[in-house]
């Protein structure tokens, strides 16, 4: 007779027991081939020395990280519009060409002016205003050099005005007005916008539709005269007058309405002259000198070098006909404009193939 627990809840279980459940059993260990060999271990030698830890001193300190009000601010940030516009700047000057690179051989034209106003005493004492006379004359000599067609004095007159042009870009560096980098900035900015045509900047406008729009832009008082250089000679100044009008619109359509105007203006100073008020007279060849200039430019030339060309052609025949006039002596003064005119015939005929 088997005999019975005196307590039912201490009846050992069927099954092992909770403690002997809970160890892994033999196959749920890893093999011993799975274990790491010693070698696969790193090695103390390849562990990093104390020494080569960073010391204390050597980690930031609370001192030197940024405090929060040195962080920029989210309003201290570049504006997604102004991020946008920058990027399409950048991205029309890059489509642009770029701008060819150079190695900045005209700057020593101003590291020259910059020697000279340190060591020599006049240099040193000149003004912007006190340099316009030079920079007249030079600008003067070099068109000169052009006219004549001489380009070994071209280049010596081209180092004149660059000399010219140098000293008032350091002069104004030297009195804070603005540096050489601004003068070209401000060059370059001025091309892109008056051709956005090559800057993907739209398409072609003509140059003085594109003024009016900066002049208004910029809350400029003034209409399409504005801005014309007070120094201009009067041809030149009649030749850009009728330029800006014509680039807003006011033009004839063709040479011929500007030649039909030249006939009328002569009539009317024929008029005057036949009259007796001095005044109208002069008022009127003024019209006609004005309505020639225009005519002029319509038929595709400008006033100023086609003038020069015929005072170059007068002056090469006249000293022509003084050297013939000597050959026969033939005085000058004491001639009479018809024995002259004989000689200024003569002189013509010997220019076959010349312009007459």
């Amino acid at each position: 007779m088997t005999e019975k627990p005196d307590d039912p809840g201490l009846a050992p279980p069927a099954g092992p027991t909770s403690s002997e459940a809970a160890l892994p059993s033999e196959a749920a260990l890893p093999s011993e081939a799975a274990l790491p060999s010693e070698a696969a271990l790193p090695s103390e030698a390849a562990l990093p020395s104390e020494a080569a830890l960073p010391s204390q001193a050597a980690l930031p300190s609370e001192a030197t990280l940024p405090s929060e009000a040195a962080l920029p601010s989210e309003a201290a940030l570049p504006s997604e519009s102004a991020t946008q516009d920058l990027s399409a700047a950048i991205e029309a000057l890059a489509t642009a060409g770029p701008f060819p690179e150079t190695e900045g051989t005209l700057d020593r034209a101003l590291t020259l002016v910059e020697y000279l106003r340190r060591h020599c005493p006049w240099d040193a004492k000149q003004t912007a205003r006190s340099l316009v006379p030079h920079l007249l004359e030079e600008t003067h000599e070099t068109v000169d050099a052009i006219h004549v067609g001489d380009s070994n004095a071209l280049r010596g007159e081209l180092g004149d005005l660059l000399l010219n042009l140098a000293f008032q870009v350091v002069v104004a560096e030297q009195e804070g007005a603005f540096t050489r980098g601004q003068v070209v900035e401000g060059l370059e900015a001025k091309m892109i916008r008056r051709h956005p045509h090559l800057f993907g900047g739209g398409k072609k406008e003509p140059w003085e539709v594109i003024k009016a729009r900066e002049r208004e832009a910029a809350g400029e008082a003034g209409g399409a005269l504005t801005g014309l250089a007070r120094g201009l000679d009067p041809l030149l100044r009649a030749h850009r007058i009728q330029e800006k009008v014509a680039g807003v619109g006011f033009d004839w359509d063709d040479a011929s309405g500007a030649l039909a105007k030249v006939k009328e203006e002569l009539a009317e100073a024929e008029e005057a002259i036949a009259g007796s008020d001095p005044e109208a007279v002069v008022e009127e060849l003024g019209d006609l000198l004005f309505a020639v200039v225009n005519f002029v430019r319509l038929a595709g030339a400008h006033s100023v070098p086609a003038l020069e060309a015929a005072n170059a052609k007068f002056r090469r025949r006249f000293e022509a006909l003084e050297a013939l006039a000597r050959e026969r002596g033939v005085p000058i003064p004491g001639s009479s404009l018809e024995e002259l005119d004989r000689l200024w015939d003569e002189v013509k005929r010997r220019e076959r193939g010349g312009v007459e």
